[in-house]
């Protein structure tokens, strides 16, 4: 058991250091996808940026305020989905969502995704888990609305 506390401490840190970093924090203009997500059960808001050149991320900025959770998940989120096509950004982002709202296992995650499974002890609190999923469900829906 010490090998998982020390595991949850080492995760923590990670969300820590994400949710600090200012490297994918920001605004992308101009803009080609804009996307506004807000958590109302505890007022976390994102507001995503990103620009697209030949159906690639090239870059994904966002800005708003929150949680630990949710700023280090959006940064994540950030990172993992610069420079990938938009079919691929739509396959992470649905195995991120499968990993956190249907409990699929991390070793099931993308290369592309490793990181994030600092954030699957989320997991186990419902309400955390919309912290969590906040960056993610707006760049689906401003993948949707482009």
């Amino acid at each position: 058991m010490e090998g998982d506390a020390e595991l949850q401490d080492l995760y923590r840190e990670v969300l820590i250091d994400y949710s600090r970093s200012s490297t994918r924090k920001g605004t992308v203009e101009p803009a080609d996808l804009r996307a506004h997500g807000i958590n109302p059960v505890c007022g976390d808001e994102i507001e995503l940026t990103a620009a697209v050149v030949n159906g690639k991320l090239v870059q994904v900025r966002f800005t708003g305020h929150g949680c630990v959770i949710s700023q280090a998940s959006a940064a994540m989120m950030a990172e993992a989905l610069e420079g990938s096509d938009i079919p691929k950004v739509r396959g992470l982002l649905a195995s991120f969502k499968k990993m956190m709202l249907e409990n699929a296992p991390v070793a099931s995650l993308p290369p592309e995704l490793e990181t994030v499974a600092a954030l699957e002890g989320v997991r186990r609190f419902p309400l955390r888990v919309k912290c969590a999923t906040l960056g993610w469900n707006a760049m689906l829906q401003g993948l949707e609305a482009k």
